[in-house]
């Protein structure tokens, strides 16, 4: 196609685009939190330290309203610096994911610059040619049960970049490769089995084993994969079958230009050299060590980080790039990430908002004060409800298992039903809004990543949510009354 055919396109600002960017939607968010602050009254729980759970713990029944302290307009400036780190103490909040997805991006600039990838996917297209739809429900298998064995959800950012490309090059959108990765690993999050930073900490907050409840999340997770992988196979069928069946058509032209490379589009039948093997058995050594390292090993985003940088370093050995060659490939391939990294302190300063604000603990009363005198079957709706809401402003698993267990968990004794259920309402609710959450990181980040806009994924994904929420609410109430 000629550059006069295609520059009105390039020129014309697509629908999509006149919906607000990810900045600006999260921006607002902060402005949003910082006035409720001047409007929901200030309070706090005492904290007392709990061994099992490794940290302080809200204590029930010792609500009490302190002093407020609003939001002002310097603190909404600060907020998305305070995203990245304290500024008053330089403990570290989101700094260490944004450095992450930097080095990632780094790492993917050297290998993409062998050349590697791109005739690697051209390789593994001729070879799935006609099986395509199967590597759908296969990867999304693979991400839930990082999902729901330790909450896989930062780490995914780093698979992005590489799959989507295998997706679009198959006749799929970049939805359908940001739905293989975001709502597989998603619904193992919220059908967690033996997640450390969902089901056990909040197993050990609500003081029951974390193996109380299991047939049932077994059963969600179950579930919850069947509708999901169906519906994004439902969706990609469609979207090879027409592609202006995408919520993202506009931009595939777009985004097959910046994901494909022209031999990758065209089906080039280049072949892998020798050292093009090479650089992909370090490249997939790699994610193979880092999920090790997650799992087994107790690594976080600094030595993750430190792998990433390292393997490049290997990578640009093994393809004999030059030091020159090699930096310049490094720095570019951080640079298409670095609004990602900006976008994930940005949502992270809504926390420091509300967090300075004072007002978690507030609302965490209020839901406390709703749920009294419930029957069983409304009181685990209820708290479904709660959990939900709660987690627009608290996305971190651990973090929302600590601030709502200890509270929330005791009054199923008062409702007659089992703790466990509030773990499983807890856990589901959770996972369900992260599936959407612009609080959290690894959903804007994702999307970012993938070039997908928010209000086009909302748009893709709102049946599934409802299809989920539904079986969900009906799993617990059909427990609650067992």
């Amino acid at each position: 196609m000629s550059d006069a055919a295609t520059k009105p396109n390039d020129e014309q600002p697509a629908p999509a685009s006149r919906f607000p960017t990810a900045f600006t939607i999260l921006f607002g968010l902060i402005v949003v939190v910082a006035a409720l602050t001047w409007l929901i009254p200030a309070g706090q729980y005492d904290r007392a330290m709990n061994d099992a759970v490794g940290r302080e713990i809200a204590v029930a029944g010792t609500y009490q309203q302190v002093e407020a302290n609003p939001q002002g307009p310097v603190e909404v400036l600060l907020a998305p610096i305070a995203g990245f780190y304290d500024p008053d103490s330089n403990v570290a909040n989101a700094i260490d994911v944004a450095l992450f997805v930097l080095l990632i991006g780094g790492f993917l600039g050297v290998v993409n610059a062998t050349g590697a990838v791109d005739t690697g996917i051209s390789s593994a297209m001729r070879a799935l040619r006609g099986r395509e739809k199967w590597m759908i429900p296969i990867l999304m298998v693979l991400f839930a049960a990082g999902g729901t064995t330790y909450g896989m959800a930062e780490e995914t950012l780093a698979f992005y970049p590489i799959l989507i490309p295998l997706v679009i090059a198959a006749g799929y959108d970049s939805v359908t490769g940001v739905a293989i990765i975001l709502i597989g690993a998603g619904i193992g999050v919220l059908g967690s089995t033996i997640n450390p930073f969902a089901t056990i900490i909040a197993s050990n907050a609500a003081a029951i084993p974390f193996t109380g409840g299991l047939f049932l999340r077994l059963l969600i997770l179950i579930g919850g994969f069947v509708l999901s992988a169906a519906f994004v196979m439902r969706y990609a069928a469609r979207v090879k079958a027409d592609p202006a069946r995408s919520v993202v058509s506009s931009m595939k032209e777009s985004n097959e230009r910046f994901f494909l490379s022209k031999d990758t589009a065209t089906g080039s039948d280049a072949h892998l050299t020798l050292r093009q093997k090479l650089v992909l058995i370090v490249f997939a050594a790699t994610f193979a060590v880092m999920i090790w390292g997650v799992s087994t090993q107790g690594w976080w985003m600094a030595r993750m980080g430190a792998l990433f940088l390292g393997a490049s370093l290997v990578v640009g050995i093994i393809a004999w790039m030059g030091e020159k060659r090699f930096t310049a490939a490094f720095v570019d391939g951080a640079r298409d990430l670095l609004g990602v990294a900006l976008v994930i302190g940005l949502a992270r300063g809504i926390v420091v908002i509300m967090e300075q604000g004072r007002i978690s603990d507030t609302i965490l009363y209020w839901s406390e004060q709703a749920v009294s005198g419930l029957s069983e079957v409304a009181f685990i709706n209820a708290m479904f409800g709660i959990e939900t809401a709660m987690s627009f402003l608290v996305p971190s698993s651990s973090g929302l298992a600590v601030l709502s267990m200890p509270i929330l968990a005791p009054l199923a004794d008062f409702a007659g039903v089992g703790r466990d259920l509030v773990v499983t309402a807890y856990q589901s609710a959770n996972g369900l809004v992260n599936l959407i959450n612009p609080t959290f990181a690894v959903v804007i980040g994702g999307l970012a990543i993938g070039r997908v806009p928010y209000e086009r994924w909302l748009l893709f994904i709102w049946p599934l949510l409802l299809i989920l929420a539904v079986f969900i609410v009906a799993s617990l109430s059909f427990a609650a009354v067992l």
